[in-house]
């Protein structure tokens, strides 16, 4: 799982305008503005080269590009957001993902699907079908993927109310390693179609922590949730914390920050 690029984008001064279900407050767009400069260094010496887009005041959830396209080894997928006003942000991640490739299929109306919503584990895809990604979308991701020699399962989490996303829930962390929140171990035993080995389960204290990211010699996690920390050193992983406080109040984790490829 080697990453050599990424693309991200900062809040814009009306970030707190965007779509959330959190009761944590509105979030300090100037904290925020450090939170993702921090991220963005921590990308860079985790030697990945960054594209930073221009924020888009239009689009105040634009800056979770993770949820506007799917990026593999073998192509990339243009998504079609499940909140009607997230589909515009489409358009410069296309512009920029075509510096990278020339063919970007795109899932097309009524499907739609979020970039949060999709796992990969060593060329198998986990689609979760939630509040924002449909079965319709699911389908044509995994008609996408076939079509490049990918394997795929759809996993349902409607009837988990704590997942907005699949990944709010699941983190795969390569060499066989997952992180699951405690809500979701069963599902993710008994309905991914994986055999899932070594697994770290996330206390419900901790369950925002489970969405990290490993990003080629380290493991992003979010700063507060020392237990998830622990674990993650004691399975071998060299964990960096990054403070994540303003972008939990708008339903954002970690891997909503960047697309990585």
């Amino acid at each position: 799982m080697h990453f050599s690029n990424a693309i991200v984008r900062p809040p814009s001064r009306n970030f707190a305008a965007g779509l959330s279900s959190s009761a944590e407050g509105t979030p300090d767009v100037d904290l925020a503005l450090e939170q993702h400069a921090a991220y963005v260094r921590a990308l860079r010496a985790a030697a990945i080269e960054v594209t930073c887009l221009e924020p888009q005041p239009a689009l105040p959830d634009a800056t979770f590009v993770e949820d506007t396209a799917i990026v593999t080894g073998r192509g990339a997928i243009l998504t079609r957001p499940g909140a009607p006003s997230r589909q515009g942000e489409v358009v410069s991640i296309g512009a920029s993902l075509r510096n990278f490739h020339a063919e970007l299929p795109v899932i097309t109306a009524p499907g739609s699907v979020d970039g949060g919503d999709i796992c990969e584990a060593d060329g198998h895809f986990l689609i979760g079908v939630s509040a924002r990604t449909n079965e319709a979308g699911a389908r044509q991701l995994a008609q996408h993927l076939t079509r490049w020699g990918y394997g795929s399962s759809i996993v349902d989490i409607r009837a988990n109310p704590a997942l907005l996303h699949l990944k709010s829930g699941i983190a795969y962390l390569g060499d066989g390693l997952w992180v699951a929140d405690g809500s979701f171990e069963s599902e993710l035993r008994s309905r991914s179609g994986i055999e899932v080995c070594d697994l770290i389960t996330v206390s419900a204290e901790e369950a925002y922590a489970a969405n990290c990211v490993r990003v080629n010699e380290v493991v992003l996690v979010a700063a507060g949730y020392p237990r998830l920390t622990a674990a993650l050193s004691a399975m071998g992983c060299r964990a960096v914390t990054l403070d994540m406080s303003e972008f939990r109040k708008m339903d954002g984790g970690l891997s909503c920050l960047s697309l990585r490829f």
